[in-house]
């Protein structure tokens, strides 16, 4: 069966919006600038300057801020005190400050930044928390987009939408303001790297950016991996993801169960050190199970009694077709249907070509392949394959919804759409698998 017939592309093209920006700290070098009796740094030169300001000029400038920027974020004059506060230390030169004086150097020392200017991609879905009030076959969900701005770093933002009982897909408007999370201390783990992420009750999630917080995410929150996991009747959300600082990287956990309340914990072992893990969206024979590329090229099945580690696994799966030579790796989570695990994997071709493909996996042993898609089911389109990274079609998971499967999926690393596809078709599409023995 041609792919064409299986897939029902939506025309969504979830395209990246500089108008959309957070306030963030600007941290101007706190060398010495020169040899000085006070030792003074550039901070504190910066400060002595807004310090000559009288009251009056003070004020003014402060209107002035608030003219040009106070309608584009929530209680700026807030952050900016909170900003000074932040700063306290730098400040060692200089007695107390006015509140005004205080709110006017917080301003000094913050910029916007538009954190999805260049891309809007890499996105997953999982089912909306809250699905009351809506139409009998529908379902609300949730997207996850990994959005690149300045300097291209990486953060993560959120879309909410609907699927209706025919597979189509809305995705609703983003709010016109967008910010970040207070940072709160994890009752007994801090010394494990792990943060607490809090966002104000009154903000709508497509608001709430989750930017890097920690030296290791200084460059980038990477490719989110978001599951609805089954803890024994218990909902919670987490994603596995990528953090990279500019020279390394590491996988590591987000928690959620009401998307305002977040923990991020890096995972250990020797799997964790490399990107691309995907978590099970239940526990397998009491164990929790990920699908992961520790070596960069194969697929792997890992078990853990601790979500938290993750050592080497078994070989699960490797490059076996001209479409994925060079690289696989999973495309999300394993998705559960009756007759097993749909696992979606990207293969990487000649040119660097990114294709979609699938594998059914046995329901109480994941290690056993009972079919899979010869050919791609996914490649980019002749009107898909232009971008900051061309030729490539890539999603970080897919949702079952009734009879089909809703396929979120990233354009040349530019920007998002979705697709969605009858279970039964794809599964006629499939070859069995040959096992062993």
């Amino acid at each position: 069966m041609p792919q064409s017939s299986l897939l029902n592309r939506q025309a969504l093209y979830l395209k990246p919006d500089a108008t959309r920006v957070i306030v963030r700290p600007f941290k101007p070098s706190t060398e010495p600038r020169h040899l000085h009796p006070r030792d003074k740094t550039r901070a504190n030169e910066i400060v002595d300057r807004v310090l000559t300001l009288d009251p009056t000029a003070t004020t003014d400038q402060l209107r002035d801020i608030l003219a040009n920027f106070e309608g584009r974020h929530r209680n700026l004059l807030r952050q900016f005190e909170l900003r000074a506060d932040a700063m306290e230390d730098a400040f060692i030169h200089h007695l107390a400050f006015s509140q005004q004086q205080r709110q006017l150097i917080g301003a000094y020392f913050m910029n916007e930044y538009s954190f999805e200017s260049s891309a809007l991609f890499n996105p997953s879905i999982v089912p909306h928390p809250d699905q009351t009030g809506i139409e009998a076959g529908s379902r609300r969900i949730i997207l996850s987009l990994r959005a690149v701005g300045e300097g291209h770093i990486s953060s993560l933002t959120f879309r909410t939408g609907m699927i209706d009982a025919h597979g189509a897909v809305t995705i609703n408007p983003p709010a016109r303001l967008a910010g970040l999370p207070e940072i709160r201390a994890v009752d007994g783990l801090a010394a494990t790297g792990c943060i607490g992420l809090s966002f104000k009750t009154e903000s709508d999630l497509s608001e709430r950016v989750i930017f890097p917080v920690t030296e290791a995410q200084s460059n980038g929150i990477e490719d989110a991996r978001f599951v609805a996991f089954d803890d024994g009747g218990r909902t919670v959300y987490y994603a596995t993801y990528t953090a990279y600082n500019g020279t390394a990287i590491r996988s590591e956990l987000l928690e959620t169960q009401d998307f305002l309340n977040f923990t991020l914990t890096p995972l250990h072992g020797a799997a964790a050190r490399n990107k691309g893990m995907a978590l099970f969206p239940r526990r397998i024979n009491n164990r929790y199970a990920m699908i992961a590329r520790q070596d960069s090229e194969n697929l792997f099945l890992l078990y853990s009694d601790d979500l938290h580690s993750w050592d080497e696994g078994q070989l699960l799966m490797k490059p076996e077709f001209a479409w994925q030579f060079v690289q696989i790796g999973n495309c999300g989570s394993p998705v559960e249907i009756d007759e097993g695990w749909l696992l979606f994997t990207h293969g990487v071709g000649p040119m660097r070509r990114y294709s979609i493909g699938v594998s059914l996996l046995d329901k109480n042993d994941p290690s056993i392949i009972l079919s899979r898609t010869v050919e791609p089911l996914l490649q980019p389109e002749p009107t898909e394959r232009e971008g900051y990274v061309p030729n490539v079609v890539y999603s970080c998971g897919a949702m079952r919804h009734g009879d089909l499967i809703a396929l979120p999926y990233a354009v040349s690393d530019t920007y998002s759409n979705f697709t969605t596809m009858n279970i039964t078709t794809l599964l006629g599409t499939m070859q069995p698998v040959r096992q062993a023995g």
